[in-house]
């Protein structure tokens, strides 16, 4: 596997001219105040002498030109920074969700399942979110301090050896130890608290977020002061490794300054000697030692970087553990056309979730006509939704066949089998943003005649509009602000809009009182006319929208097995299947 730090240089590959750009301005800034610095000094040390106004003229100019330059130059360095690591930050979480999508649901459901503490919902948020934001610090705080650090030795060097090659030397000697030197301690030093720290926090999010979705449970057992104590624990863990990185860091610069400071002493030494020697003149002395210190400028960033480094591998080692999981389904080389008719066959289906389980399915037969609707009932558990699953295309299926028209339902592009299919499900997702943009989650070209239309023929239309903003009311996290009922009015006008010729339900009366759910039933009516329908349900009342049922139920083996439909097993062995309830 390729190592972490080249596949991040390898992401930098489209943004390379902004960050480029940026080393660039971040010389001509660190020059721009080593010739302010320099001139200064020269100015200073040569009006000592008296001269005439005229000898002083270029070296006033020269320190107006720096001045200027040097805060202008620093703007415009901050303002390209900002924008590389924008639009680094786009990149990468682009990149991030672009490698993800593939592994949804069958391998991110398998890496919040594995029973490990640091592998649930919260660690994923932690990754998403909080890695890739410590991943802009290895562009802009990693690769650009070192690249402006080494142009600026080479200019000093060069600068240094016009005066005296001694004084080049030593001054790129006590460079290198202060740009290399110290910060491969500091490195050294911050490695592991750096790693500490990526992982405190990840700990700290997943707790966090744990504690907040189960806030009501934390409360309704009296629980409080346990939650309080976890976090307390986890965030002590995450500001000890704070800690520790700041005090490596105050180290560091004091360590920097000593050094800072024996440079000047050391340049200040080499030149008398020149001076009295007579090989330069004196006025130049103050310039080359203001020089030296303001140079350094160019290296106080570095051991910053060095500590951003270990952080920025173990957030790069926890992004890249994720996204380089195998996908659970493998796109066809040479998808086949779509059919010319959209009935589905299941025969002979077996299936399982990992290797390790039972089967959920197994020996699984029948099929669905085409513009025909087929209730698929059974015991809670048995399986049901494991079948629209993989009708979706979220896991594969070990044996056996699901057809569509007449080839195999993996035969065809995934994409393309997904815009064939609506679905409306007992938990509607509804995504924390506004009814319209929920509503165009069906199609982006819907115009707002259609959408009206949809809403009118699923009875929430008047709805909408008695709300302050219409469909532009936000409708909360997962669709908080709206009732079960709304919810699923909702679903079917997004349903609707698709106007996919395969339509699944799964169990979309479940959960509802009486009314609302006779309400939707008469509208599921007018949603699967003339769809492939598989309606998958425990109530009794679901069933008189079907023209066929069939029944799933636990088979010697362990495992479900697909009975014939209803309507060929007579009376007596349907009334045993439907329980006096009215529900299975």
């Amino acid at each position: 596997m390729e190592a972490p730090f080249w596949r991040l240089l390898t992401l930098a590959r489209p943004i390379v001219g902004w960050l480029l750009l940026a080393v660039l301005l971040g010389v001509a800034t660190v020059a721009s105040g080593i010739g302010l610095m320099a001139t200064s000094a020269y100015l200073i040390s040569e009006a000592a002498l008296h001269p005439s106004i005229a000898a002083l003229e270029v070296a006033i100019v020269g320190v107006r030109f720096f001045g200027i330059a040097r805060g202008l130059l620093r703007y415009v360095e901050r303002l390209i920074t900002h924008e590389a690591t924008f639009r680094l930050l786009a990149r990468l979480r682009v990149w991030l969700y672009a490698a993800l999508e593939p592994l949804a649901p069958a391998r991110l459901l398998e890496y919040v399942h594995q029973g490990e503490a640091s592998h649930s919902s919260g660690d994923l948020l932690s990754r998403i979110v909080s890695d890739i934001e410590m991943l802009q610090n290895f562009y802009v705080r990693v690769l650009a301090p070192p690249c402006v650090a080494a142009l600026i030795a080479v200019g000093m060097w060069l600068f240094f050896g016009a005066f005296d090659p001694r004084m080049a030397l030593a001054f790129v000697g006590c460079f290198l130890l202060s740009a290399i030197g110290i910060p491969l301690v500091t490195y050294l030093l911050s490695r592991r608290a750096g790693q500490q720290l990526v992982e405190a926090r990840a700990a700290l999010h997943v707790r966090l977020v744990d504690h907040v979705q189960g806030l009501a449970d934390v409360l309704a057992f009296g629980q409080e002061e346990r939650a309080r104590k976890e976090l307390d624990v986890l965030d002590k863990k995450y500001n000890k490794a704070q800690s520790s990185l700041d005090q490596i860091g105050g180290m560091q610069e004091a360590l920097s300054m000593i050094c800072m400071q024996m440079t000047a002493l050391l340049m200040l030494l080499l030149g008398i000697q020149c001076v009295r020697t007579g090989q330069f003149n004196g006025v130049f002395l103050a310039l080359l030692v203001l020089a030296a210190l303001s140079s350094f400028e160019a290296i106080l960033p570095l051991p910053a970087a060095f500590q951003q480094v270990s952080s920025s591998m173990a957030a790069a080692h926890r992004l890249f553990a994720l996204i380089d999981a195998k996908p659970a389904l493998q796109q066809s080389q040479q998808p086949a056309p779509l059919p010319q008719n959209y009935e589905l066959r299941i025969e002979h289906l077996r299936f399982r979730y990992t290797s390790d389980e039972a089967d959920v399915l197994h020996d699984v037969s029948f099929s669905v006509p085409e513009g025909c609707c087929v209730a698929l009932i059974g015991a809670s558990g048995i399986g049901k939704s494991t079948i629209v699953h993989l009708l979706q295309r979220f896991w594969d299926y070990h044996e056996g066949h699901i057809l569509l028209g007449e080839r195999e339902l993996r035969d065809y592009d995934q994409d393309e089998v997904r815009r064939l299919i609506s679905v409306v499900s007992q938990d509607t997702h509804l995504f924390h943003t506004t009814i319209r943009a929920n509503l165009l989650l069906a199609r982006e070209d819907v115009s707002e005649e259609e959408m009206i239309r949809a809403t009118q023929r699923a009875h929430i239309h008047e709805f909408i509009l008695s709300l302050p903003r219409g469909y532009d009311t936000e409708v909360g996290e997962q669709g908080v602000r709206l009732s079960g009922g709304e919810r699923q009015r909702l679903a079917i006008a997004r349903a609707l809009l698709k106007n996919a010729p395969i339509l699944l339900l799964d169990e979309p009366t479940a959960n509802l009182d009486a009314v609302t759910a006779q309400d939707i039933r008469q509208m599921l009516r007018e949603l699967i006319c003339r769809r492939t329908t598989l309606l998958i349900t425990h109530q009794f009342a679901d069933i008189e929208i079907a023209d066929e049922v069939v029944v799933l139920q636990q088979s010697e083996y362990g495992c479900m097995s697909a009975l014939k439909s209803l309507s060929e097993m007579g009376g007596e062995i349907a009334n045993e299947a439907i329980s006096v309830t009215g529900s299975w």
